[in-house]
């Protein structure tokens, strides 16, 4: 085929790319010809590993699914709040800057930051909640939308097949816990795939367990979460009228800046000048950080974040609707599965490969079902089940 011939023409420039990465990229930057898959692919192609990582994910189906997910604020009849879409092109344009002054591998970062998100629930973290407290009161694990991110790639995309990712994007996605509060973060890099599904099932077991990134990529990506968050979220509160401005704590606004834009180019440009780049073996395995003074600032802000924005009692008004929508679906679901006598148009996980249906029980099957709808879809089910459904304000 003409096809296969043009890409076999341009496998030499593949290894050009490849090779040219030892002169544009910095000692302990991942090289793409260090990625690992899960699966030996049969078909060799053109593109860099990383960057194919980053097309899959941008063509799965749960990547397309967050245009209609919370970030923050929920039902709101806003079109210029932050949707968990944009909160991911953020975060990723963040990281890629500081990757690039630190010269390691953008594509890798752009990947990795691309996938974190995707396995949140319908709104938001305040779903993520009610559906980890569904899991455990069926005897599953809570459950975690940086597990189900890796899930979802890994395992449920293509009807079961995953969509073969590579360790070092998979472990930045599982690793990035940007919630987390730190000044620094080290990379942990003597990491293979049995030390992934290790990592994964500890998770499970222990939410408060910290893990630390293979590559300094994902080093990167989990410090640029906050740093594409911490701002942002102020803006979209200032602009629903929760806060003002100047309700901004004074120190914070003048270390750090009182705008979004103030805020991420003092973060970033602190952190390209703070993080430690190895240079060779000797150095050990680097770190990515800030300042301690900015660290402390930050600390600071997104304790005022918490106070005045994540717990204000506009943001969490219609909850209450919310949950009931979440357990009603979630009974009914499994109702449906375990008694055979699902009618419906949704699938409920039920066109899955035999190795899926084999291994997951009805309400783990419910828990991946509900993890993927997209907010507005979730209502609509939630509508037809008889709950009644918040409307947007």
């Amino acid at each position: 085929m003409q096809t296969e011939t043009v890409q076999t023409n341009l496998l030499p420039t593949l290894d050009r790319l490849n090779q040219l990465e030892d002169k544009r990229l910095s000692f302990a930057a991942t090289r793409n010809t260090l990625a690992v898959r899960r699966k030996k692919e049969q078909r060799i192609g053109y593109r860099q590993a990383f960057s194919l990582d980053a097309d899959r994910i941008i063509h799965s189906r749960a990547y397309t699914r967050y245009i209609d997910k919370t970030q923050v604020f929920c039902l709101v009849a806003n079109d210029h709040i932050t949707h968990r879409v944009l909160h991911v092109q953020l975060v990723s344009r963040v990281a890629r800057t500081i990757g690039r002054f630190l010269a390691l591998n953008e594509d890798l970062i752009e990947a990795i930051a691309l996938g974190h998100d995707i396995g949140h629930a319908p709104f938001g973290h305040d779903g993520e909640n009610f559906l980890a407290k569904l899991c455990v009161q069926h005897g599953l694990p809570p459950f975690q939308h940086n597990i189900q991110s890796v899930r979802f790639l890994d395992h449920l995309e293509r009807k079961g097949r995953g969509w073969n990712l590579t360790l070092q994007t998979l472990d930045g996605i599982l690793c990035h816990d940007g919630e987390i509060h730190a000044n620094r973060i080290s990379p942990n890099p003597d990491k293979d795939f049995d030390t992934l599904d290790r990592e994964l099932s500890q998770k499970q077991s222990n939410a408060r367990i910290k893990l630390a990134p293979k590559t300094l990529e994902g080093c990167v990506v989990r410090m640029a979460d906050t740093v594409a968050y911490i701002g942002r979220d102020i803006e979209d509160a200032i602009l629903l009228g929760l806060i003002q401005r100047n309700n901004i704590p004074k120190s914070c606004r003048e270390f750090l800046g009182s705008t979004n834009g103030e805020i991420v180019y003092t973060l970033v440009t602190d952190l390209i000048a703070n993080s430690f780049i190895p240079q060779n073996k000797t150095d050990g395995n680097g770190h990515i950080g800030f300042s301690n003074r900015v660290a402390e600032q930050l600390k600071e802000l997104k304790d005022f974040n918490y106070k005045h924005i994540y717990l204000h009692p506009r943001t969490k008004t219609n909850l209450p609707l919310v949950r009931n929508c979440y357990e009603t679906l979630f009974t009914k679901y499994l109702r449906k599965l375990e008694e055979g006598t699902n009618t419906d148009s949704v699938d409920l996980m039920t066109d899955m490969s035999p190795s899926y249906l084999a291994s997951h029980s009805p309400a783990a099957m419910v828990c991946d079902y509900i993890a993927g709808m997209t907010d507005n879809f979730f209502l609509k089910q939630a509508a037809a089940a008889g709950c009644q459904v918040p409307k947007k304000q």
